[in-house]
């Protein structure tokens, strides 16, 4: 029987709105999950911006977590009652799959960003009968409940706090693979970390367990950089204080090993290859208008510097999600430190703190 639940549907360009809906019995390759928790994160503002063109009505979200109420027939991998956190899905099969590289799937986008099933069809109706599209990086978890996909309902501990587990699965992630897969940050060297948003305050902290020993946070918002000190930073420095390009290589005597940058803004994709020493790896995380590009110096690539872009941290789910609850549970990965909570009905508060910079990463709970 289909579960009565209540989610934020976006139903037009800058309107979400609280509603009752229905979820379907999950199919075969399905799995119900209870919503406990449910990040809000830029590509969701972006489908109710407008400029990430999805098919409406709509329940976004994609940080979702909490515990399984039901599976389908095919399922193996999750069972009732389990705490699961909810990544990517991923067909498993293709190359790149196989190969590892789980947000490089060749069905990427019709399974995570369609807005249906692969088969067109939707598992939501409104409280008229209506269909909602949902399925959105198989989860939509703005809603109590949701239907999310076999290959990325993920396992996890159940004695970690529900709360917190959402963020996880996108922002977390792409901080954390970032640092560990894409850069492969080695112990005692330099990182730099530009914009500290939840992605780039998850950089800092797995640059400090990765054990970098000089690690740089950037952002023009003062509280954000005392919090990214407190969080593993040994350097802070602020867009006001000057050419921040000069302040890191006298930081560093010439420039970092490593440079995340997760501002997405094209300025700072420059900035942050140019600090690097020859030899230096810089990982592009932020997300800008699609044709948007920047300038780089093709001397400073000539004398061996890499600019590496990366979706997810280049991670598959079911590995780095393990990794980065077992590093939250020893007080290693104090990702709580980031997040403010909202009952799901405040949503449209936690989306102007948000914008306003007041929060690094504002929660839902259904």
């Amino acid at each position: 029987m289909p579960t009565k639940t209540h989610a934020a549907v976006i139903r037009a360009e800058g309107v979400v709105e609280l509603e009752d809906i229905k979820v379907e019995d999950p199919r075969h390759d399905e799995v119900l999950v209870r919503i406990e928790s449910s990040g809000i994160c830029r590509t969701d503002l972006e489908i109710l911006e407008g400029t990430l063109e999805l098919p409406l009505p709509l329940v976004a979200g994609h940080e979702g977590a909490g515990v399984v109420e039901a599976v389908g027939a095919d399922v193996t991998t999750v069972a009732p009652g389990d705490t699961v956190a909810l990544g990517i899905a991923a067909c498993g099969a293709c190359p790149r799959c196989r190969a590892g590289y789980y947000p490089y799937c060749d069905n990427h986008a019709p399974m995570n960003f369609a807005g249906t099933r692969l088969d067109g069809s939707t598992g939501l109706r409104d409280a008229h009968g209506w269909p909602v599209h949902g399925h959105f990086m198989r989860q939509s978890s703005w809603a109590g409940y949701a239907l999310a996909h076999a290959s990325n309902a993920i396992k996890v501990p159940d004695d970690i706090d529900h709360g917190v587990l959402g963020p996880f699965g996108c922002g977390i992630q792409t901080g954390a693979g970032a640092v560990w897969n894409t850069l492969g940050v080695e112990p005692g060297t330099s990182v730099a970390v530009f914009g500290l948003g939840a992605v780039g305050q998850a950089s800092i902290m797995a640059a400090k367990a990765a054990g970098a020993t000089t690690i740089i946070a950037v952002a023009n918002r003062r509280p954000k950089l005392d919090l990214a000190l407190e969080l593993g930073a040994t350097h802070a420095v602020s867009t006001a204080d000057g050419d921040v390009t000069e302040i890191i290589r006298e930081l560093t005597s010439g420039g970092v090993q490593y440079a995340v940058e997760a501002a997405g803004k094209p300025g700072v994709m420059s900035t942050a290859v140019d600090v690097l020493i020859e030899t230096g790896h810089a990982a592009i995380t932020g997300v800008t208008p699609v044709g948007e590009t920047f300038p780089v110096d093709v001397w400073k690539m000539l004398r061996g510097r890499t600019v590496h872009g990366t979706t997810l941290g280049d991670a598959a789910p079911a590995v780095i999600l393990p990794r980065l609850v077992d590093l939250y549970r020893q007080g290693q990965f104090p990702v709580d430190r980031l997040m403010t909570h909202y009952p799901l009905e405040d949503i449209k508060q936690a989306i102007a703190d948000l914008e306003s910079g007041g929060t690094v990463k504002a929660v839902l709970h259904p």
